[in-house]
């Protein structure tokens, strides 16, 4: 009797299973293998990491508070890119506010 809860190790693996997949975009033998792992390690420790949407005087509170560190000013003109800078990469968040003050240094 052989018992796994491992599917590759009941049934041949072939290449020319995956190829028309992803077109080439992988090297990998198995690349659903790659998904089901992060999914499984995230469902079975609870890990989530996300990025919740702010308010915008929330996330200009922020990016104040980066720049201030920088020791560089925030006005009007901070505020405008800023703002557009946010547009730019999908929306606000710390981490957004975070890159903009990079941006600036």
């Amino acid at each position: 009797v052989y018992a796994t809860s491992n599917r590759r190790h009941l049934l041949p693996q072939l290449m020319k299973d995956n190829v028309s997949i992803y077109n080439g975009q992988t090297d990998e033998v198995n690349p659903y293998e790659t998904i089901d792992e992060t999914v499984s390690l995230s469902d079975r420790f609870g890990l989530w990491l996300s990025f919740h949407p702010m308010t915008q005087p929330v996330y200009l509170d922020i990016c104040v508070h980066y720049l201030a560190q920088a020791s560089l000013p925030f006005d009007e003109e901070a505020k405008a890119a800023a703002l557009r800078f946010a547009s730019e990469r999908g929306g606000r968040s710390g981490r957004v506010a975070y890159q903009l003050s990079r941006y600036f240094i």
